[in-house]
């Protein structure tokens, strides 16, 4: 699916420091935010990733839709990555906040949006989330951009009422341009089983969104795409440095994988 080339896509993430209004904010922090967000850019290109995806990750306690300050703030980081990147770039704003991320990337010419609840309900640790869809496309259609929307099906750090398959036909109902299976927090393994009751359910590009590693790789071999965060840092440590070399070896397994492997 545009705007990846690749078959099977690695997507890479650039997890922002703590940015202006959240509470392990650091006063006057701003230049090395983005000095820290390009280093992440340049290590994810230098080991072959296919897109980043830029996230608010370290803003934690979230509010449910992001704080007028952290939208201002990460157009302003994103803005600046755009300007740097030669593979395509999305936005994910935590919580939930689908429509600031494509407002954004709208805004800085960004390719795609993750949103954690697109449709449904989901009980998180912000409480009750309900999802955005027919908003979504409204101002899609309103800005006249061609932002694909990769929506979450049973997003980690939550509880569902439903079945994953319940979840995925009902995503599929409100047409995103892709779905997002993931485990259930940062960094924890997505089920195979997951992945392949979704992909049975809808013909719509299908990511693994968490867990992903060299070792599991090839228990995900029905997947569309992979967005990776903490298997590619440093140590595998979820808040250290973007590793290329580690970046490099995931990229050459699913190529590996491409080819059947």
């Amino acid at each position: 699916m545009e705007p990846f080339t690749s078959e099977k896509p690695l997507v890479g993430m650039i997890h922002l420091l703590p940015l202006p209004g959240s509470t392990c904010y650091t006063k006057g922090g701003m230049p090395l935010i983005v000095n820290t967000a390009l280093r992440d850019l340049k290590a994810l290109e230098t080991g072959e990733a296919d897109a980043a995806l830029v996230e608010n990750l370290r803003d934690v306690p979230f509010a449910k839709r992001a704080p007028t300050e952290t939208i201002a703030v990460m157009t302003v980081i994103l803005q600046e990555i755009m300007r740097k990147a030669r593979i395509p770039i999305g936005v994910n704003v935590l919580r939930n906040d689908g429509i600031a991320a494509l407002s954004i990337a709208a805004a800085v010419g960004a390719s795609f949006i993750r949103v954690n609840v697109f449709c449904g309900v989901a009980f998180t640790d912000q409480g009750v989330i309900e999802g955005e869809a027919r908003a979504l496309h409204k101002l899609r259609n309103r800005l006249g951009c061609e932002v694909k929307i990769l929506a979450d099906v049973h997003v980690k750090h939550a509880a569902h009422l439903t079945t994953i398959e319940e979840a995925a036909l009902d995503a599929a109902r409100n047409n995103p341009d892709g779905l997002i299976v993931s485990g259930i927090g940062t960094g924890k393994r997505a089920a195979p089983e997951d992945l392949q009751a979704v992909k049975q359910v809808t013909p719509l590009p299908t990511f693994v969104g968490s867990g992903v590693r060299i070792d599991n790789l090839s228990t995900y071999r029905e997947a569309d795409g992979f967005i990776v965060g903490t298997s590619l840092k440093e140590n595998g440590k979820v808040d250290a440095p973007i590793d290329p070399a580690r970046v490099r070896a995931l990229s050459e397994a699913i190529v590996g994988l491409r080819k059947g492997k």
